[in-house]
């Protein structure tokens, strides 16, 4: 048996961990799923809206962005780096202030009810419940000083070496098969292989298909319609959230 502290985003969790009892891991993606809308869609808006992006940035990621909706192969760690020319050579400690407020402005509204209800209910069953994201790191830990995650992993960008944000993502972002990869690589580091298991995962859009394939109740959020159809092919939860 394993006794694991944890002090990482802002809560201490102690979890006594076994093969006999396997700690019970819920994941949630957090746009289009925990809130209703795209958190780096609305930063971008904001940013515009600010004077903090030029506006030949903001054309090439709106060409992104068309692409992306046509399924066409994109690179992901390129269109992040995009937006966050906003915060190019801004202290990390002052950006993160502005996300942080963005979030409390134009997002933290938007988070469903029916999330806040499903976080809890797992709370409440001794779960730990993650957010897995592709949005930007400062946000997601905004969310959780309000909302229930007690652990989260989202884009994370690097920051030089006078502590100002590059517009390099640090690693990868956490998007598509990459969710599922890190929600192994984590949970194996901190419970071990064979101690922990994917009990829930919710998810809203079709690059999520491989998260949800891996749990035990795969939830489809109002997905859209190549998530729909794969949840009614193989059977699994369609939630449909205001």
């Amino acid at each position: 048996m394993v006794l694991i502290a944890d002090c990482m985003n802002e809560r201490v969790l102690m979890t006594k961990v076994s093969k006999d009892h396997p700690v019970e891991l819920v994941v949630f993606d957090f746009d289009g799923t925990s809130i209703s809308g795209n958190s780096p869609v609305l930063l971008v808006r904001h940013l515009w809206q600010c004077g903090m992006l030029q506006k030949r940035i903001l054309t090439r990621i709106a060409a992104w962005g068309i692409a992306y909706k046509f399924r066409l192969p994109q690179n992901e760690s390129w269109v992040r780096g995009l937006v966050f020319s906003a915060f190019e050579g801004i202290p990390k400690e002052r950006a993160d202030q502005f996300l942080a407020d963005f979030y409390d402005k134009k997002i933290n509204y938007r988070f469903r009810e029916a999330a806040d209800k499903e976080i809890n209910y797992h709370l409440s069953r001794g779960r730990e419940v993650w957010a897995v994201s592709a949005t930007f790191e400062p946000i997601i830990r905004q969310a959780m000083k309000t909302h229930g995650y007690t652990r989260q992993f989202s884009t994370r960008m690097k920051v030089d070496d006078q502590g100002c944000y590059t517009r390099t993502v640090d690693g990868a972002p956490v998007e598509g098969k990459e969710k599922l990869r890190i929600v192994t690589e984590k949970a194996n580091q901190m419970y071990g292989e064979g101690n922990w298991v994917l009990l829930y995962a919710y998810g809203d859009h079709h690059s999520d298909r491989d998260l949800l394939a891996a749990a035990e109740n795969p939830c489809a959020v109002t997905p859209d319609n190549p998530l729909r159809r794969t949840a009614k092919e193989h059977g699994w939860n369609i939630l449909d959230w205001k």
